[in-house]
């Protein structure tokens, strides 16, 4: 697997709310998460009820987008980051090294009933103003 570059870790490890997108008969949805990263898994885990719009979508078409953005309304300072990939269950020793991760960021998730997704990248595209107006770091799977 490539290296992910180094400021595209550090930008997703500083938020914790991604954009999810999913599409059904080719109607588009999206939907705002919390999530963890696991870099020794290269992957976002997020949790969802299986009876919502967004899973039942992934579960007629895994293949699904991802995004990330710093809300700022100075140009110099815009960074946001495009993904795509596949998101599915966690299962095994993934989803208890998942579990663990996520309560320890969001320690209230303790008292939800977590189903918790992995979402894995093959593809990331970030913005960063801040290396040069519409500079572009990309990273394939």
């Amino acid at each position: 697997m490539n290296e992910i570059d180094k400021r595209i870790l550090a930008f997703i490890n500083e938020h914790h709310v991604l954009t999810l997108a999913t599409v059904n008969d080719n109607k588009p949805y999206c939907c705002t998460c919390f999530y963890v990263y696991l870099e020794q898994l290269n992957c976002f885990v997020f949790t969802s009820d299986e009876d919502t719009k967004h899973i039942s979508d992934i579960r007629k078409q895994n293949y699904t987008a991802v995004s990330i953005a710093l809300e700022t309304s100075m140009v110099g300072k815009i960074r946001g980051i495009q993904i795509t990939g596949i998101t599915s269950d966690l299962v095994g020793e993934q989803l208890a090294i998942a579990k663990k991760t996520y309560i320890k960021k969001f320690p209230i998730a303790r008292l939800a009933a977590l189903h918790l997704w992995k979402f894995e990248p093959d593809f990331i595209k970030m913005t960063d103003n801040r290396l040069g107006f519409g500079k572009k770091l990309f990273w394939h799977a």
